[in-house]
């Protein structure tokens, strides 16, 4: 269907930016066509535009007329997403554009992540800028790059780039609500050497796979008691009873992910293929009854593969990874005791893969409290070690406190209730907001952080409801005109 999708929506110029957006390949890290489509953009609109060495992209707009002297207003999101898509879906993230789909009140993609996460907010800024009924001062829309895989280019933007004290962050995902504060992270790595044995000449490949799992954002989702299919290959094989060994075995694919689908190649006898099936009966019906609520979806698949295989890990390296991958520490850690609700820590086992003789696995904490990020990723650590892993925490984002007493604040929920006739929501969020590295960059930056209504970010369920695409307009739009006049 694709630009069939949003034929008709409201408002036009905000889905047609996003319509072009997602025709434009931007994987995290290889941004450089969006990078192009935006200064072309630039070009062709007349608009005053600048990219600096991180990739960041900052479109200046000119205020209203009469609106000069209002105060500059920032409005912020990053280009590029997560690409992620079902097994089945035949999809090349660098070169084919998103499929889009409509849904009754959303739109979503064709097999794959749509973009959403944050095109929608990209899109708005954008509009909204060039929007010739919309009143406001000066703006500057800053689109930074790499968020989804660290946050590089807002992490190396330098302070001359941009000149507003007031930052609208476009990036989150519930509609009625402003975030004041984020969650910081980090990533933590272990890494196993593999020493490798012949495989037996009486056994027979077979892969075992986990799949049909839900997925998705390891913060915004971590909440909801989701499978992790890496958990749950690690805890069926530390359970089968019939002697097998493994040839390969990999799972998840984004850090900031909850891992969907993992599988593993064993090695086993013919004979012992009614034992395995029957050990995979009995660990599903489990696992269904364990997730009954949150995660229904679970399939394990046994595959016979005709491969010749001549070798496969050490027994002692079998034995010590499926420990490892079963202590390994994946969910919520600890609750907020401020906000009802909030997720304060928790840590996400992310990917697992071999990369020629070495198995690799991924995991990253998220916590709002410093010292809490530090003290869950040392316990990652401290499994890595005692199981021989070489274990290597990556580098921290802060987090982002705070601020009630904020004037932007106060100005967007007098806005907000004037429009919809409701208070607004005032939370945080459990993932890491570029608002958090800002902050700490440009100390006194007064920001939010709101957006329309999306489900299933990170994965190919992702989807955003399309009224609160245009109610998230007609705030944006009203929350700059109301700033003008400050």
């Amino acid at each position: 269907m694709s630009k069939d999708a949003i034929h008709g929506l409201k408002p036009q110029a905000l889905w047609q930016r996003f319509y072009e957006l997602t025709q434009v390949p931007r994987p995290s890290k290889k941004e450089e066509k969006i990078q192009a489509h935006l200064m072309n953009f630039a070009k062709e609109n007349k608009i005053n535009a600048a990219k600096d060495e991180a990739g960041n992209i900052l479109l200046k707009f000119p205020a209203s007329k009469g609106l000069e002297k209002s105060d500059t207003v920032i409005l912020q999101g990053h280009i590029d997403m997560v690409c992620e898509k079902n097994k089945d879906k035949v999809h090349d993230f660098e070169n084919d554009p998103i499929e889009l789909l409509r849904e009754g009140d959303w739109i979503t993609a064709d097999g794959t992540t749509l973009g959403a996460d944050n095109g929608i907010g990209v899109a708005a800024a954008i509009a909204v800028a060039m929007d010739k009924s919309a009143k406001h001062g000066p703006l500057e829309v800053l689109c930074t790059s790499d968020e989804e895989t660290g946050m590089t280019g807002v992490n190396n933007l330098q302070k001359r780039f941009i000149k507003g004290k007031i930052l609208l962050n476009l990036d989150s995902e519930e509609d009625g609500a402003f975030y004041v504060g984020c969650s910081g992270g980090q990533d933590t790595v272990g890494t196993f050497n593999i020493e490798y044995s012949n495989a037996r000449r009486d056994y027979k490949p077979f892969e075992i796979m986990v799949t049909g799992l839900r997925g998705g954002h390891s913060g915004l989702d971590i909440a909801n008691g989701r499978a992790n299919a890496i958990k749950l290959l690690a805890q069926f094989l530390y359970k089968l009873q019939v002697p097998y060994q493994v040839a390969s075995i990999s799972g998840g694919s984004l850090r900031n992910a909850i891992p969907r689908e993992a599988e593993a190649v064993l090695l086993f006898k013919d004979g012992d293929v009614r034992k395995v099936r029957s050990a995979v009966n009995k660990f599903v019906k489990n696992a269904l009854f364990e997730y009954k609520t949150n995660d229904n979806g679970i399939i394990v698949k046994v595959k016979k593969l005709n491969e010749k295989i001549s070798k496969a890990f050490k027994t002692e390296l079998t034995d010590t990874l499926i420990r490892a991958l079963v202590a390994i520490p994946h969910g919520i850690m600890a609750m907020s005791s401020d906000m009802v609700g909030l997720v304060e820590t928790s840590t996400n086992l992310a990917t697992l893969k071999v990369d020629k003789n070495k198995i690799i696995i991924g995991t990253s904490q998220r916590s709002s409290i410093k010292s809490a990020k530090e003290n869950i990723a040392e316990r990652v650590v401290s499994v890595f070690e005692l199981a021989g892993a070489n274990a290597v925490i990556g580098e921290s984002y802060p987090g982002w406190q705070p601020n009630m007493e904020s004037d932007l604040l106060a100005t967007s929920k007098r806005v907000y209730k004037r429009l919809f006739k409701s208070e607004p929501k005032i939370k945080a969020i459990h993932a890491g907001l570029e608002t958090g590295l800002l902050g700490s960059k440009f100390p006194g930056l007064d920001m939010i952080s709101f957006g329309p209504t999306i489900m299933g970010a990170h994965s190919p369920e992702e989807k955003v409801n399309i009224p609160d695409v245009e109610k998230f307009y007609k705030l944006l739009k009203s929350i700059l005109a109301e700033l003008s006049r400050k």
